[in-house]
Parts: structure tokens; sequence; C-alpha cells
């Protein structure tokens, strides 16, 4: 799936509301982090634990230049929660952590401003 990320690209296609609510994006907390070397771009393999209905799940997030391992645990995240499984070499990743491109085009992750509870969603 290729993404758009020109910020002056028009908006998508108009949706009805029901779409919108089958997306189903969470947030979590980060438990583990750690380098994955073998990604085609640089990147870090994520636990994110999204509470009792979820559970921990793991992501690949290319997320490298503004984020280190050290720094990430406890952090809170939105994710997407109900895409299928995606294999990443030998790294299956079951939730698409969310993000938007700096100037650069480096991912800047989505999470909420203020501490929410895990497995809180998106309205």
């Amino acid at each position: 799936m290729h993404l758009v990320q020109d910020c002056n690209a028009p908006p998508a296609a108009e949706i009805d509301f029901a779409r919108f609510l089958a997306v189903d994006i969470r947030v979590g907390t980060v438990v583990a982090a750690t380098p994955f070397p073998a990604a085609r771009k640089p990147a870090l393999k994520l636990e994110i634990d999204f509470g009792p209905g979820v559970g921990v799940k793991r992501s690949s997030a290319q997320i490298t230049k503004h984020y280190d391992c050290d720094t990430f645990i406890g952090r809170q995240v939105a994710a997407v929660v109900n895409f299928p499984p995606r294999q990443i070499g030998k790294f299956m990743s079951e939730v698409l952590t969310l993000g938007f491109p700096d100037r650069d085009g480096a991912v800047v992750l989505f999470a909420p401003d203020l501490p929410v509870p895990n497995g809180a969603r998106m309205f």
C-alpha cells in the first residue's frame, strides 16, 4: 500500500462514519523497544500494551530518526489494531503504529498529549 505523504495533496474521497469506525484505532503503552537491524529501512520492534481487551501487540516502526529504544518505554502511542498481521522479514507486525511525516519525511508519532487508559479507542 502506498501512502501519500504530500502535505499539499487533496483530501481522500469522502466516506461515511460507519467506514471510519471500521478502522479500530487504540492507544497503548510501549513496554519494550528493540532495534530491528534486519529491516530494509531503519526501524524499531515495539511491544505495545493495549490493555485487557486487545492485549500486548508487536509492531515494526520506522521511527529511528526521532526516537530510540532507551527513551521509548512507557510512551503512549496510537495504532490501528484491526489490520491483518504483516510479515516484515522474520518479524510479524500485528498493529500499525501511527505517525505523520516531518518536513524531511521522518515519522513523528501520533499520541495523546495527556495519559489515557490503554485500549482507549479513538472517536
